[in-house]
């Protein structure tokens, strides 16, 4: 006995500027939105400073935080600090990828490894860095060194499972095709599994930039007076917190700069992920 199968009425979407599912967005009102989202809440900011509905003592005015900004730039030589601190996300970071990177490939791509690897990432990954910083500073001193390994230790995990689970994302279908047409693993690996998971890498990295200036604040609690994240704690401990905002606020400034350089970078060297990145 047959069942006679009614037509479902079918239900069509309403045109939506705002709500479409990854289609085509106007620039004009993707600009509009993306300048709302800084000038709402600098709004907000300047509204409770000057009403006093927060204290100028614990939140000065975003007017007052910029003149402060210009005057340690000009006056108490904050250049030199900006530039330590530069240095320090920069090698951290270069050391954790130069780390993490093959790690996460090989993981990704061999059972063996990711056998090898994955016991003792997912162990020492959820050990907080700050709770290793005593042996820290009993291995390496309390010098440049110590800095770069708690930036290092704060990327390279993250780095190695996210660029391993890119690797597993790639069809099996590619690797077959490959080996049908006569491919050697080495082939696999330099011709079908790196050309994929470079865009993948160089999002990863671009993605963890923001965890090395994380641990940077921290690095700096390491016997310095010398970087952003000193000038932060010496300015809580005497009460500025205009210095202390304006430091954020450049740190998030330079980490947006590195992260649209990369992301420049990243639709040169891949351009083939240009359709699928974003």
């Amino acid at each position: 006995m047959t069942q006679e199968i009614s037509p479902r009425n079918h239900t069509y979407l309403k045109p939506s500027t705002l709500w479409s599912l990854r289609q085509g967005f106007p620039k004009s009102w993707g600009r509009i939105i993306s300048i709302c989202s800084i000038v709402i809440p600098l709004i907000a900011w300047t509204i409770a400073s000057y009403t006093k509905v927060v204290s100028e003592l614990f939140l000065p005015s975003p007017l007052v935080v910029l003149q402060t900004g210009i005057k340690m730039l000009l006056e108490e030589n904050l250049w030199s600090d900006i530039m330590i601190s530069c240095g320090r996300v920069i090698g951290g970071f270069l050391v954790g990828g130069v780390i993490g990177v093959p790690m996460g490939l090989a993981m990704g791509t061999f059972h063996s490894m990711e056998n090898l690897f994955a016991p003792i990432v997912g162990l020492v990954r959820y050990m907080p860095v700050p709770a290793l910083m005593p042996l820290i500073i009993i291995w390496f001193n309390i010098g440049e060194v110590s800095k770069i390994v708690v930036i290092m230790l704060g990327v390279v995990l993250y780095n190695a499972m996210m660029i391993a689970d890119a690797v597993k994302f790639i069809p099996n279908d590619m690797i077959n095709v490959a080996y049908t047409l006569g491919g050697t693993r080495r082939d696999v690996v330099t011709r079908v599994i790196l050309p994929a998971t470079l865009p993948s890498v160089l999002d990863t990295l671009r993605v963890n930039i923001a965890n090395a200036w994380t641990f940077l604040v921290i690095a700096e609690l390491i016997g310095t007076d010398k970087g952003l994240g000193a000038v932060i704690i010496r300015s809580q401990r005497f009460l500025h917190p205009d210095k202390v905002l304006f430091c954020i606020g450049l740190m998030g400034v330079i980490g947006l700069g590195i992260d649209y350089g990369l992301r420049w970078i990243s639709t040169k060297v891949t351009p083939w992920a240009d359709q699928t990145r974003h």
